[in-house]
Order: structure tokens, then C-alpha cells, then sequence
């Protein structure tokens, strides 16, 4: 597996006093940027804020109360949006896959530059569409938090640091690939 695909974990303990720089968010943009899209209609939006600027304040104070804890360390909030086609159920659906699609690349990416991606649905989407006159035909799903992780554990408040050291675990292929029928595992000899 691709080293940036195994390494990728959503961690929540940020070093609150490192930065990242705008050009490394323009590369993850770009990323998110080239993501897959169906039938080029390229619907993700992006908001974004760096620490210390009023975009950042605004998105943070979106977050609900188990992201307001360790969520403004990030060095960056970027509020992802997509197509919010109310008459149009492909659109809807197929706008909500491409912002999945666009995150999961720019959380790649992220990885790739030593930055720690954590997608968060925990925010209030209408707090977050007021804030930044979010158009009524795009939705705001995710508040993607970049932050290079904190080397010093005081820097932590405890509950963070023992979430972030838990063994990162997935089901097994046997539980999740099916062949044949729901339930049969798929296996690669078959």
C-alpha cells in the first residue's frame, strides 16, 4: 500500500505553536482540486483559514464542542462544500462523492508533506453558511483541520493525548469484500 494511504490517521493533538504555509495549502487545494469528478461538473468548494486570521476564528467557532477542544491548534480549518441540488438527486448525490473523493486526496497529500489531516463533521453547516454567505445551491460538509502533530505531550490536554495513542485499527477484508453474495469474503484465489 501506498505509504501516505497506511500512514494517514486523524489525530487530534496539534502542536498549537506550528504554522502551516499558505504554499503548502495551495498544494493540498491542488489536490483536492484534481480529484476525480463526475461528468466534470467539479462541484467542491473550498473556505480556508490559516491560524491567527478571522477565516480560521470564524471556522472554529462552527465547531461543536468535542472539536472546539483540540481543533484550533490545527495551523488550518478548510471548509469543504459541494453541490446542494435540491431538485437534482444526481447532482446531490454525486456532488457529495466528489467532496468525499476531494477530501480523501488532500488528506493524501497532506500526509505526504508530514501534515496530519483530521475531517470533521462536527460543526454547525449553518452557522458556517452564514458566516460566509455559503450559496443556497452548495452544502458545507466537512471542516478539514491540517496540523503538524505536537512532539511535546505537555502541549496536550490528557484526554487528547490518550485518544491520539490508541492503536489505529480497521475490519478486517474478510468482514468489509464481499464475492458472490453479501457476506461470502471475497479472497483473491477464488
Amino acid at each position: 500500500m501506498h505509504a501516505p494511504i497506511r500512514d494517514r490517521w486523524s489525530a487530534r493533538g496539534y502542536d498549537p505553536h506550528a504554522s502551516i504555509s499558505a504554499d503548502e495549502i495551495t498544494d493540498v487545494l491542488e489536490a483536492g482540486r484534481w480529484a476525480p469528478t463526475w461528468g466534470r461538473i467539479q462541484p467542491v468548494r473550498f473556505v480556508v483559514g490559516l491560524r491567527g486570521d478571522a477565516t480560521f476564528e470564524q471556522l472554529a467557532s462552527t465547531l461543536t464542542r468535542g472539536n472546539k477542544g483540540w481543533a484550533p491548534a490545527a495551523g488550518a480549518l478548510i471548509l469543504v462544500c459541494t453541490s446542494d441540488a435540491a431538485d437534482d438527486a444526481k447532482l446531490h448525490d454525486y456532488g457529495a462523492v466528489d467532496l468525499g473523493l476531494a477530501v480523501a486526496q488532500m488528506s493524501i497529500q497532506a500526509v505526504s508533506m508530514g501534515i496530519n489531516p483530521h475531517p470533521m463533521a462536527g460543526f454547525d453547516a449553518s452557522a458556517a453558511r452564514a458566516a460566509f454567505d455559503v450559496p443556497a445551491d452548495k452544502r458545507p460538509m466537512v471542516i478539514l483541520a491540517l496540523g503538524r502533530l505536537a512532539d511535546d505531550p505537555t502541549l496536550l490536554d490528557p484526554d487528547v493525548a490518550d485518544r491520539d495513542s490508541q492503536p489505529r485499527e480497521r475490519l478486517p477484508l474478510s468482514e468489509i469484500a464481499f464475492a458472490r453474495r453479501w457476506g461470502e469474503p471475497f479472497a483473491a484465489a477464488q
